[in-house]
């Protein structure tokens, strides 16, 4: 893949995250660094990069996909469905699960997503 000024503009707003942004988030960010990026350079260089496997999407829960760069672990998440705040997390015992229903039920686990819905206790 050709890593264009604009695309690596992109990975450079994707790597610098600590969220998990949407495409007009990423696009927000981009536009800053860069005025001349427009929506569909986002749009086609985010579905570059998750076809290269440099990049996850996400769809949770509200329409809009949301990107993060491919993570070198794994990791599940916890969405808070009041602020839409997404919360990376790893639980070995849940890990440990997931695989043990997988064998019970005649199969060997080779991926997974979890993703986790909540709201604030104190709410």
């Amino acid at each position: 893949m050709r890593m264009t000024d604009q695309r690596r503009i992109i990975a450079q707003v994707l790597s610098e995250a600590h969220d998990h942004p949407d495409v007009e988030e990423l696009h927000r960010r981009a536009h800053a660094m860069d005025p001349h990026i427009s929506i569909a350079t986002v749009y086609r260089t985010v579905r570059l990069f998750e076809d290269a496997g440099i990049l996850t999407r996400h769809d949770f829960q509200g329409g809009r996909s949301r990107y993060e760069e491919a993570p070198e672990t794994h990791h599940d998440h916890l969405i808070d469905m009041k602020t839409g705040k997404v919360v990376e997390f790893m639980d070995e015992e849940i890990e440990a699960l997931q695989t043990a229903i997988a064998k019970r039920l005649g199969y060997r686990l080779v991926d997974h997503r979890l993703e986790l819905y909540g709201v604030p206790v104190d709410e």
